[in-house]
């Protein structure tokens, strides 16, 4: 990555509150960029208020269901690149209530591709899609051309927003690239059903960790920091190259890992002698997932920067940190139930 590409650059973030979003900021800041977010709901607890990192960019309070609010910020802010991360991102919660997951994670897509489209000040556009919407393959690992074929909401939403994208960049030749990536784990998840947060934080309370699955589920974890760094690469590269316009490029580490054998990971690194309590009960969740990452190590010359167990080191002291600054986290009520 060249820090004077992005010195002084207008980017426009959504989802800039979330988990990966908190971390892109934080590395665009550090690069000189000068970023806009758009934010919905205001997270006090969120990584990018916490470090006061929401102190230096400038906030568009707005929702990607919003086609006017979006245009008028690309316009007014004379955007040259756009990250598009803002979605509904935990399966649960899509499986309850589809109808605002189909809104945000599809309407927003096309909402933002659209006031993109209309915006020419514009010449990169990242749009985060997920392993999931390749939904559930018998050939692994996954390739980019692998079909995306998700089945229940969450999938569907990725499916079709990663469609919708790959259109834009086929049929108005809109400079848009799409990343596909595993389950994103680092410091600020404040999701506490998600394995990697719900398990550190039963340790640190000193109760057995909740599995809710079997625990042999295989999933690729991939460290925020990292995803943060590849979609800059990404954003870059798409302007030197216009052949990168509308093309999918997963990003992973290419290891295997049960939930089991991460949550004994995390145990070991945290000196820990609990041991989890499995549950299986677990439904509509595909039970084998990895990537290939072949593409983006060829095209773009990328490699992940930290190894699984780095990653979770950092993790870890992150959120003991979090936890001893937070009141009330650290007691023993509400139990977490992880995956």
């Amino acid at each position: 990555m060249t820090e004077s590409f992005w010195q002084d650059r207008p980017v426009f973030v959504t989802g800039a509150t979330g988990l990966l979003g908190s971390w892109l900021v934080k590395r665009l800041l550090t690069a000189g960029a000068d970023v806009i977010c758009l934010v919905r709901d205001w997270v006090p607890q969120s990584e990018m208020v916490r470090s006061r990192d929401i102190e230096r960019v400038r906030v568009v309070r707005g929702d990607v269901r919003d086609r006017d609010c979006l245009e008028r910020a690309l316009g007014e802010y004379e955007i040259s690149i756009v990250f598009h991360l803002a979605a509904q991102t935990i399966v649960g919660i899509a499986n309850r209530n589809p109808i605002s997951t189909f809104e945000t994670n599809i309407q927003g897509t096309w909402n933002l591709l659209e006031a993109c489209r209309r915006s020419p000040e514009v010449k990169s556009i990242i749009v985060a899609s997920s392993d999931k919407a390749y939904g559930d393959q018998e050939v692994l690992p996954y390739s980019e051309a692998t079909p995306l074929q998700g089945q229940h909401p969450y999938e569907v939403s990725k499916s079709c927003a990663d469609l919708i994208a790959q259109a834009y960049g086929v049929t108005y030749e809109l400079p848009v690239a799409i990343t596909r990536c595993g389950n994103f784990y680092g410091g600020g998840d404040l999701n506490w059903n998600r394995i990697v947060p719900g398990t550190i934080r039963s340790v640190l309370r000193g109760e057995r960790p909740i599995i809710r699955s079997d625990g042999q589920f295989v999933r690729d974890y991939f460290y925020v920091d990292d995803g943060a760094a590849a979609y800059m690469l990404l954003a870059e590269k798409l302007i030197a190259n216009p052949d990168l316009r509308r093309l999918g490029f997963n990003f992973s580490n290419e290891i295997q890992i049960t939930v089991l054998d991460l949550v004994n990971r995390i145990l070991a690194l945290m000196n820990s002698s609990l041991h989890p309590e499995i549950r299986n009960e677990a439904s509509n969740e595909i039970r084998h997932q990895y990537l290939s990452a072949e593409r983006a190590r060829k095209m773009l010359a990328w490699a992940p920067l930290f190894t699984l167990d780095q990653g979770l080191s950092r993790t870890v002291a992150w959120y003991q940190d979090f936890l001893q600054r937070v009141p009330g986290q650290m007691s023993c009520d509400n139990r977490p139930s992880t995956s």
